[in-house]
């Protein structure tokens, strides 16, 4: 009887076991879906084709799904017109539909719902988007955007796979490497509420650089040695995402641990797109031919399609283009222009990746007082910028890592007159490999351009020219490595360690007496040091402070990618504006237990807990009692979610 039951167990756990690793790419444009059989040992990963609307009654497959929600008027399309393979009510307008039937109407149009889905100047539960648009268009939140898209992606593999429900499989989602704790959370809870239990993040630099591992094979350790630091370069149509991954070497092994990572830039392809747009709006302005805000919006779809053929192909010289209109009475005839060769050019490879010296940091102009509440796009559209500010900001990464690697060797004498050189040599890490992922740069004249450009800081800094790491798809790479990282942690292949990208602090109002008109300075705590791996806590040793439990109050963090050495309790009274990047605070009112009252200030101590999934939050714990209050470091809006207490 015992040796039945233990075999039904064995059963039923072999039932339970996930046949597939899936990863999913939530890119800001686009969405990518990719799996790998975990019953086969010589299984490879493989793109699910995803099933999509294209055309109202037009249902085609294709290896991506547009990030792009459509907002049909209620007689825009017929129900017949909206049926998928596995429902003819279908919740929304999703993909390569909403991306064409938004190019005629973008205030109907979502885009970028990832962008703001990081956003911490919006509530991400207020339903908002499309952002601007009339009233009588329905608005949904940017985490309804997120949901939608996810459930589109989970029909699609259910329909496909019916014995194997999304719901039951390992699922890995990939976030930029810059999203912060508060931004990972909203998109966990975004798959959560789709019904994605087994459920993990990965950054996606790291799942490029996956990708790059499984396409390489054992030759991977070919092509990379100890001391290497490659450079992640992902430019995709909203975001630019960098990280630095050192090759080091434990028990005779290769390993890659993640040193550092970029800030959230809001810089990518869709800048481009809009670049484009004006220049042809300026083109017809000089013909005499005024265009409207949202012709030019539409125009801007127009210009993506044309940019990518005219990259591609060197020997097109010009793409027709034409601009919607909305009758004859306001522009006549339709109106047509042209994108030429030279101004894709031109505007792209000069105004985008400028050839500019390492020490050349983005521009930052003085902002109008009043704008309006939109995404915080990058001001200096100039992305090698951006990288060499990266770069340089990251100069003391590799040594805060504990290893040196043999092409970053110190001279003491350089810069000195005699002893060395005479012209100073910048400070910035010096990466010896470069993978560049994203959809931008499969263009090889800007993928060209960027690695020319490291590598002439490389040489006027005499170190050697990085490897360029080839053999991925870019647009396919983020969500093929999240599948393939599903079997490094059943234990098989290399693991990119690293842990939390940034060190974060808690705000500690200062004990002062009042001065007029002053609020009391803020100290910072250190609740969970540089590195500090995912699923691990902390306690964080410092005196007693004070807690308010029954009232409204607020938690301020801070973050940093410069301050390594930090410890968990390391107190900080003064900082550098670059050192410490002040976060969006959460407001709370914690709960009274039995035998506390409204307002009491209770003596705690505090420890911190980075989940799983990346996020952290903040345990106090009563001195009196060991009572704990819990304080996600989510940055809810909704107050109420915020804190909760356990006895």
């Amino acid at each position: 009887m015992e040796h039945q039951q233990a075999t039904t167990e064995s059963a039923a756990a072999e039932q339970t076991h996930p046949a597939f690793s899936v990863g999913i790419d939530l890119g800001t444009t686009h969405c990518v879906m990719s799996f790998l059989d975990t019953r086969n040992e010589d299984a490879q990963v493989e793109v699910m084709p995803i099933p999509q609307l294209t055309a109202p009654g037009t249902v085609e497959t294709r290896s991506q799904l547009g990030s792009f929600l459509y907002q049909p008027h209620e007689h825009e399309m017929d129900p017949s017109s909206r049926v998928l393979p596995w429902s003819t009510e279908p919740k929304a307008l999703v993909g390569a539909i909403a991306r064409n039937l938004g190019s005629k109407t973008p205030i109907r149009l979502i885009a970028s719902a990832k962008s703001w889905l990081c956003h911490g100047g919006v509530n991400r539960r207020d339903a908002f988007l499309p952002a601007g648009s009339p009233e009588e268009v329905e608005k949904v939140s940017p985490l309804r955007a997120t949901e939608l898209y996810l459930e589109h992606l989970t029909a699609a593999w259910n329909h496909a796979h019916p014995n194997d429900p999304l719901q039951e499989q390992d699922v890995t989602i990939t976030v930029p490497a810059s999203f912060d704790p508060a931004a990972r959370d909203l998109t966990a809870e975004a798959a959560r509420n789709v019904g994605l239990v087994h459920l993990t993040l990965l950054e996606e630099p790291q799942a490029a650089l996956y990708n790059w591992i499984d396409n390489s094979g054992d030759k991977w350790r070919e092509q990379v040695v100890v001391g290497d630091i490659v450079l992640v370069v992902d430019i995709g149509g909203g975001t630019t995402d960098l990280s630095l991954v050192e090759v080091t070497e434990e028990d005779g092994n290769l390993t890659l641990n993640r040193i550092a990572v970029g800030e959230h830039i809001l810089l990518g392809g869709d800048n481009m797109d809009l670049a484009l747009a004006y220049r042809l709006k300026m083109k017809l302005a000089q013909e005499g031919k005024e265009l409207q805000p949202w012709q030019v919006q539409a125009m801007t779809h127009a210009c993506r399609d044309a940019k990518e053929a005219l990259l591609n192909d060197a020997e097109l010289q010009s793409v027709p283009i034409v601009v919607p209109s909305r009758g004859s009475k306001l522009l006549g005839a339709t109106l047509k222009t042209e994108l030429t060769q030279q101004e894709v050019l031109q505007t792209l490879v000069d105004g985008f990746f400028p050839k500019v010296a390492i020490t050349e940091h983005p521009v930052q102009r003085n902002r109008g007082a009043l704008t309006q509440m939109g995404l915080p796009y990058a001001q200096d559209a100039g992305i090698t910028r951006h990288i060499a500010a990266f770069l340089s900001k990251q100069a003391n990464a590799l040594l805060a890592s504990g290893d040196a690697a043999p092409a970053q060797e110190y001279n003491p004498f350089a810069g000195m007159p005699g002893m060395g050189g005479d012209a100073p040599s910048a400070d910035f890490i010096k990466p010896t490999a470069i993978l560049f992922n994203g959809g931008v740069l499969k263009s090889t004249l800007l993928a060209n351009r960027l690695e020319e450009t490291i590598g002439e800081w490389l040489i006027d800094a005499d170190a050697e020219l990085p490897k360029r790491l080839t053999g991925t798809d870019l647009d396919l790479a983020v969500a093929s490595g999240a599948s393939y990282y599903g079997s490094v942690r059943r234990g098989q292949g290399v693991r990119i360690r690293g842990g939390i990208a940034s060190s974060y602090y808690v705000g500690i109002e200062s004990a002062m007496p009042a001065i007029p008109g002053m609020a009391p300075p803020m100290e910072a705590l250190c609740v969970a040091p540089f590195g500090m791996e995912e699923g691990s806590s902390v306690d964080v040793p410092s005196q007693e402070f004070g807690l308010i439990i029954g009232q409204p109050v607020n938690f301020q963090f801070f973050g940093s990618t410069v301050r390594r050495d930090d410890l968990a309790g390391t107190h900080l009274d003064y900082w550098a504006p670059e050192e410490l990047e002040e976060l969006p605070e959460i407001q709370v009112t914690l709960p009274v237990s039995e035998g506390r009252r409204e307002g009491e200030v209770v003596p705690v101590t505090l420890a911190s807990r980075v989940t799983e999934l990346g996020t952290l939050y903040l345990e106090a714990i009563a001195a009196d009692n060991g009572q704990k209050w819990h304080v996600e470091f989510d940055v809810r809006e909704d107050a109420k979610n915020d804190a909760n207490e356990k006895q």
